[in-house]
């Protein structure tokens, strides 16, 4: 059995980790993954997020299983959560048994702050980058989607949490499934409009 926890908090960015929560999913309806996704927050109560959608987690702190994959989102609500020492203990803990150790967008600071990516290569949401490389230790890139340094992978801003659940469906299962989730979801980015600066 391969476990996906994603953890919420209050002021997540709601796509940062729907949209993963989305590939995962669906690639746990497909035959021989034996997967399960999960939500976890603090006491496993209601979550308000950034944009005001409402969650009630599957597991608090304590009750949340073992776990493979550890998913961080960002959002407003990281700025709280960066420096709150439980919520840096837990992802400390836990991560001693996970595999993958994952943030997408400013979720980043909270694996920063945990010192789960001390010396390592990350990246975070563009508005966030000249703010995680003043904290010191991780090497943050930009204009990337994603960044793998050994067993942290983390997502640049909201969106690119898909094509990073999407590359980890590759690595945990094989590409070719990967393929077939992306093409399931319709996830083929076309903006109608170029983004600026």
């Amino acid at each position: 059995m391969t476990r996906i926890g994603i953890v919420l908090f209050d002021g997540a960015e709601e796509l940062d980790f729907v949209g993963p929560w989305e590939v995962f999913t669906m690639t746990a309806k497909e035959e021989g993954t034996n997967l399960e996704v999960f939500t976890v927050s603090r006491e496993g109560t209601e979550v308000r997020c950034a944009k005001g959608l409402r969650v009630i987690p599957d597991h608090s702190f304590a009750s949340a299983p073992r776990m493979n994959v550890l998913l961080v989102p960002g959002g407003e609500g990281r700025k709280r959560e960066m420096h709150d020492e439980r919520m840096l203990g837990w992802l400390r803990e836990r991560s001693a048994e996970a595999s993958w150790l994952t943030s997408v967008c400013t979720g980043a600071f909270l694996l920063q702050g945990a010192g789960l990516c001390a010396g390592r290569r990350v990246t975070t949401h563009w508005r966030a980058i000249e703010e995680l490389r003043a904290r010191g230790d991780v090497t943050v890139l930009e204009e990337v989607r994603y960044v793998r340094d050994g067993n942290v992978v983390t997502a640049a801003g909201v969106s690119a949490g898909i094509d990073m659940a999407l590359w980890l469906v590759g690595q945990l299962w094989t590409p070719a499934l990967a393929r077939h989730v992306q093409r399931r979801m319709q996830y083929d980015p076309a903006p109608p409009y170029s983004a600026e600066v």
